[in-house]
């Protein structure tokens, strides 16, 4: 026997009903004589008055007729009624072309004569979009591609940076990409310059997170009209605030400083002495801030750097130098001995000219590293270090930071990591000892400057 079922309401005069009636209190309807509930819903689950039963098996409409077109449970027409707008049903729907049945054909949409068909045996032409005025002109698409990707966006504005990742999205202010968000590479994570004299590249490296070298080569003219060669190359110190801009204020300093100075005749030791100096007052000037800015910051310190720097000039070679950053010189026919022509202000090179440790056991101390003498507000004193050479032979300036001695320590070492042809192809050469150095590990920024120096026989010695 089923279940009473359960009603809200009189199905006779719609008076509201309580939990147990058996008859409407205000008309009397017999409720038991309302049919029960299926003991399961079309769906096969069971009812909600929870009659147990087996699901029902319903008939599985066929999903696609011999067309592989699916087919409609019925159409409008079939069910008398009006739709929205009050339009008769039973009359033939006016056919949107996207929305004609499979058993319908083309022609039967067409009044007649209004689009003849082609004589048999002809061939179609193509339709013409001006025939049918309003009708959307179909976008060309290229031979092979797939017409339902979506169209390329235009190409963006020139000078406009683009993703190295996606290499569509644009790269916004902040350094990342407005598509996929990738961060791009610094500017000054590779840098690159080639002048015909002289050439230098930067890289950031693969262990730090960005690069804190910087460079500046030029060339200039003397009094007399020969050309002096300029390179000058930098090094952030890590453990002071903003070594970055350190590094870029005293490598574009020191550079100005040479193109006022050399012109004017004056000579190139005292012309590199004055540009670091000019080196060292642009660097203390990134300290020079409010005392309340530098009270919000009490842990940061002034910024620093290291400085390296040659001159080319009139068969003389000048190099000036504060801090741990190197210059060598390298024969072109390695028949004369590879110098390193500066000497570190470092803890190991103490150590050595004290004569308390030799060379190997002073570089190999963890305190080799820690300088003694650098650019910046807080350096004990400066001492600017400038040596001049008068070269008998062809060869190259390598000018470089520690990010690549520290793997060809040794002049040696360094004299094999030059290319043969380093004078005729500066930046090449300079391209593969920047290799080198992250071949060895990279664990440091890495900048080197390449200079040739042609042979003067006049006046060969040393100066």
């Amino acid at each position: 026997m089923s279940q009473m079922p359960q009603l809200s309401a009189c199905p006779s005069c719609e008076e509201p009903l309580e939990s147990g009636d058996l008859f409407c209190g205000a008309c009397g309807f017999d409720l038991s004589v309302v049919p029960a509930r299926p003991d399961t819903s079309p769906n096969g689950s069971a009812a909600a008055n929870g009659a147990a039963g087996s699901a029902t098996e319903w008939p599985v409409a066929p999903e696609v007729d011999s067309s592989d077109v699916p087919v409609p449970t019925h159409r409008p027409a079939d069910v008398p009624g009006t739709d929205s707008a009050g339009t008769d049903l039973t009359e033939p729907p006016v056919a949107e072309p996207d929305l004609v049945e499979p058993d319908r054909v083309e022609s039967d949409l067409m009044e007649p004569d209004e689009y003849p068909l082609p004589a048999p045996g002809a061939t179609e032409p193509p339709a013409d979009p001006a025939a049918h005025p309003g009708a959307p002109e179909a976008p060309e698409t290229p031979e092979g591609a797939d017409p339902r990707t979506s169209a390329p966006e235009p190409t963006p504005p020139a000078g406009t940076k683009l993703c190295v990742a996606c290499r569509s999205g644009r790269v916004d202010p902040d350094g990342y990409c407005e598509n996929c968000g990738h961060a791009q590479p610094r500017e000054r994570d590779h840098m690159e310059q080639e002048l015909d004299a002289v050439a230098a590249v930067s890289d950031r490296g693969l262990r730090h997170h960005r690069n804190e070298d910087a460079f500046a080569i030029s060339s200039a003219a003397l009094p007399d009209g020969s050309p002096a060669v300029v390179a000058i190359v930098c090094d952030g110190v890590s453990s002071a605030t903003r070594p970055d801009d350190a590094s870029l204020a005293a490598s574009r300093a020191a550079n100005e400083s040479l193109q006022g100075s050399l012109p004017r005749g004056t000579h190139p030791q005292q012309a590199m002495h004055d540009a670091i100096i000019a080196a060292a007052d642009a660097v203390n000037a990134l300290a020079a801030e409010p005392a309340s800015a530098r009270a919000d910051r009490p842990h940061q310190n002034a910024p620093a750097c290291t400085l390296v720097g040659s001159i080319v000039a009139g068969g003389l070679l000048v190099v000036g130098w504060v801090g741990d950053s190197r210059a060598y010189w390298v024969p072109d026919d390695r028949s004369g001995p590879t110098v390193r022509l500066t000497e570190d202000d470092s803890w190991a090179a103490q150590m050595v000219a004290a004569g308390l440790m030799n060379e190997a056991e002073a570089y190999a101390d963890e305190r080799a590293h820690a300088i003694t003498g650098w650019l910046g507000a807080d350096a004990y004193e400066l001492e600017p270090h400038t040596a001049s050479f008068k070269p008998d032979r062809a060869g190259v300036v390598v000018v470089c930071t520690d990010g690549l001695w520290n793997y060809a320590e040794a002049v040696e070492e360094m004299a094999g990591a030059v290319p043969a042809d380093a004078a005729d192809r500066p930046l090449h050469s300079a391209q593969v000892l920047v290799g080198h150095a992250l071949d060895g590990g990279g664990h440091d920024n890495v900048t080197v400057a390449v200079v040739p120096f042609p042979f003067v026989p006049q006046g060969a010695g040393s100066a």
